[in-house]
């Protein structure tokens, strides 16, 4: 009941993201598909966290170098998904209204990746690994 409801709640969340993502290429106004490159982003941002959650055998420690490796490269990423349109519009390639569709699109899709390991990656009764 709870695990759905949540499941559900993600899922709209990741599909208004999206559509923020496809309104700034796919409006007739911009009418550039360039922004869609932040896709990669959104694939490769939870990598580094499951590579560490695999090699960290001790889920008691406080904190350990992998995990904190993978703290900083997923920062990265999720700097570089934010940079990239702001770049795109600055050298002209799209233009400023679709920089921020984009920007509010990947603000949401991160907050919904968040979301998804702050509910279904804890060890409790449930977990991301029965989906």
């Amino acid at each position: 009941p709870r695990a759905v409801a949540a499941l559900v709640a993600l899922s709209f969340s990741g599909a208004i993201g999206l559509t923020f993502l496809m309104l700034g290429c796919a409006l007739e106004y911009y009418g550039v598909y360039w922004p869609l490159f932040v896709l990669i982003f959104y694939f490769i941002c939870p990598i580094p966290h499951f590579i560490a959650k695999r090699v960290s055998d001790d889920s008691d420690a406080a904190s350990s170098a992998c995990r904190e490796l993978a703290y900083f490269f997923t920062t990265g990423i999720v700097v570089s998904a934010f940079g990239f349109p702001i770049i795109l519009a600055r050298v002209e390639a799209i233009k400023w209204g679709a920089c921020g569709l984009v920007l509010a699109g990947n603000a949401v899709i991160f907050l919904t990746i968040l979301g998804f390991f702050l509910v279904f990656g804890r060890g409790d009764d449930f977990s991301w690994e029965q989906w």
